[in-house]
């Protein structure tokens, strides 16, 4: 196949995917290496975007995923039946929070940080897919690390965690110690489907 049909292919392959698609995953489709997965998507996202058009090729983690210009979503929601939308809770953006930035992290550091427990929190936040379980801790016990996920970055439309907005320190900035505005917080505030 020539880089003009698997360019091709990608594109259907994203369309029909609906989920962001690993370099690495297509790479094996095509038996080419990872790298040169990434540069005809890379390729194929510049050429959505020089021609404006109504969908894009967004990035996140080496991952693909086709979806639709922000600046047609008033007429995407006049078409579509609205949903009910849910807020995070307060808490539960402290928490998000909390991991992003300081992730892998146990319970006892989250807990620490707020002052407050969070097994609630957690919860919800694992059912919405937006932490998960890294791994586990080599302090007593062996606590349970959490970290943010894919589903985490393509919500909040991140290619990867280094776009998340810059702090010294989130403990402070929770706590109210920093120059640090409710709005930051809000930064990475996210509507999800009940």
């Amino acid at each position: 196949m020539n880089k003009q049909s698997i360019k091709s292919a990608l594109e259907s392959m994203l369309f029909v995917w609906g989920e962001p698609l690993e370099a690495k995953t297509a790479a094996e489709v095509f038996q080419i290496d990872g790298r040169t997965a990434c540069e005809y998507l890379r390729e194929l996202q510049a050429e959505y975007e020089e021609r404006g058009s109504g969908l894009r090729i967004r990035e996140m983690d080496k991952s693909f995923q086709l979806c639709t210009r922000e600046e047609n979503s008033e007429y995407i929601e006049r078409l579509c039946t609205p949903v009910r939308q849910k807020r995070l809770s307060q808490s539960a953006m402290e928490v998000l929070a909390i991991i992003a930035y300081k992730q892998p992290v146990t319970k006892g550091e989250i807990e620490a940080i707020r002052g407050i427990k969070c097994d609630r929190v957690l919860e919800g936040l694992m059912k919405k897919e937006l932490i998960a379980e890294v791994g586990r801790s080599n302090g007593i016990g062996r606590p349970i690390l959490y970290g943010t996920t894919k589903s985490f970055l393509q919500h909040f439309g991140f290619r990867s965690l280094k776009e998340l907005p810059e702090i010294e320190d989130i403990g402070g900035a929770l706590r109210g110690e920093d120059d640090w505005e409710e709005q930051d917080l809000q930064q990475i505030s996210i509507e999800l489907a009940p």
